[in-house]
């Protein structure tokens, strides 16, 4: 899957949701939609890294301090 497909979906899903919200104006969007992208990108990358923490913070771009303090936030460690 491409980057813009990726994009279109989340476009897509986007534009569901303020359907779905009748007029009602969000709060914290983006929070929101960090929060429920970033548990199931962590999941795959670990999962895909067989659980090497090293390995998951270099392809996500991250510090591995930092990633190993998402994965605790998420309860994935």
């Amino acid at each position: 899957m491409s980057k813009k497909n990726i994009q279109d979906i989340v476009r897509q899903s986007m534009e569901v949701y303020f359907k779905d919200l009748k007029g009602t104006e969000p709060d914290n969007l983006h929070e929101m939609l960090v929060e429920v992208v970033e548990k199931p990108l962590l999941e795959i990358v670990m999962r895909q890294a067989q659980g090497n923490q090293s390995k998951a913070a270099m392809w996500l771009g991250l510090n591995r301090n930092t990633l190993r303090k998402k994965l605790l936030a998420h309860k994935l460690i």
